[in-house]
């Protein structure tokens, strides 16, 4: 496996999302889709070389984004839950400084120029 300059994981659900945070951040993470729903063992299957750092999970507020976020808390207890505001739904139909401000609260660095 190449090797990882990244300090944090971000769990999405698309690629979606994925992007729309790629917008935003200003410091490295890796960004890891689950691409929809995911059993246990999967998500320890793509989590697992990347374990060993700081995992947040970054979901929908749906109820899809709810049954991985329950998979999550078993599966790594320590994972640090990010949420969106229900009315925006996806984290992909949130407004990018309401995003920004979410990963600031949560010590990820983002761009200045999206934070109200």
């Amino acid at each position: 496996m190449a090797k990882v300059f990244s300090e944090k994981v971000i769990l999405v659900e698309g690629r979606s999302d994925k992007l729309r945070l790629l917008t935003i951040l200003e410091e490295a993470a890796e960004i890891v889709c689950t691409n929809g729903t995911i059993s246990n063992v999967k998500l320890e299957e793509i989590l697992s070389p990347l374990e060993e750092l700081p995992i947040y999970a970054f979901l929908d507020s749906d109820k899809s984004g709810e049954q991985i976020r329950s998979i999550v808390r078993k599966v790594y207890p320590e994972a640090i839950h990010l949420y969106t505001n229900p009315v925006y739904g996806e984290v992909a139909n949130t407004p990018l400084d309401v995003l920004a401000s979410i990963l600031q609260r949560a010590k990820i660095k983002v761009k200045k120029e999206f934070l109200a």
